[in-house]
């Protein structure tokens, strides 16, 4: 549930109404985090503006769609997502990897430990990894979407997101890990 939602929840009625003013409070509201989402995934700021744009123009005109289950800034987010993976693929830098199927014990629940870590690194790592890592990381450890939400946007089967997330952190913590190791010894 959001903070203000009584607010949010007049917003959107007036919004349905045309109210031009309540769509630019939801906008002012809404659009730094659409951005940075939309950001994460294209790493292009030019096309995340644009997609921001979009994922907003679509929200105000399909407002009778939204049914307040979830919160109105995880609907819009949901907006932003898609049309920025759709992007990736219209760009072609996203190539869907067909993963084989592996064995449940291969997977491992792999775990970083960030202590000590320069949050602003971890995130220029993230954004170093290939897209299919990149965009798998930025939907769990970033927006916090599960597995199950993961496949469903992405549509993978979830052996192929859980498989995928496994070795996108790997990957991460391999990169952290050797790039710490050489900040140390610079230092020393």
């Amino acid at each position: 549930m959001e903070a203000n939602q009584p607010h949010i929840t007049k917003l959107i009625e007036n919004c349905k109404k045309s109210d031009k003013n309540a769509q630019l409070q939801l906008y002012k509201a809404y659009y730094k985090a659409m951005y940075n989402t939309a950001l994460r995934i294209l790493k292009d700021n030019f096309e995340a503006e644009d997609i921001m744009q979009e994922a907003f123009l679509t929200a105000f005109t399909k407002l009778n769609m939204y049914k307040e289950e979830v919160a109105f800034g995880a609907w819009l987010k949901r907006i932003v997502i898609n049309k920025s993976l759709t992007q990736l693929k219209k760009n072609n830098r996203y190539q869907e990897v067909k993963m084989e199927i592996i064995p449940k014990n291969e997977v491992e629940n792999e775990t970083i430990d960030y202590t000590g870590l320069n949050p602003k690194s971890v995130l220029e790592t993230l954004q170093s990894l290939k897209d299919n890592y990149r965009v798998v990381l930025t939907l769990n450890l970033i927006e916090g979407y599960d597995y199950e939400e993961i496949a469903q946007i992405l549509n993978y089967t979830n052996e192929n997101v859980r498989t995928t997330v496994s070795r996108a952190k790997k990957k991460l913590k391999q990169i952290l890990l050797a790039n710490n190791i050489q900040a140390q010894a610079y230092e020393g």
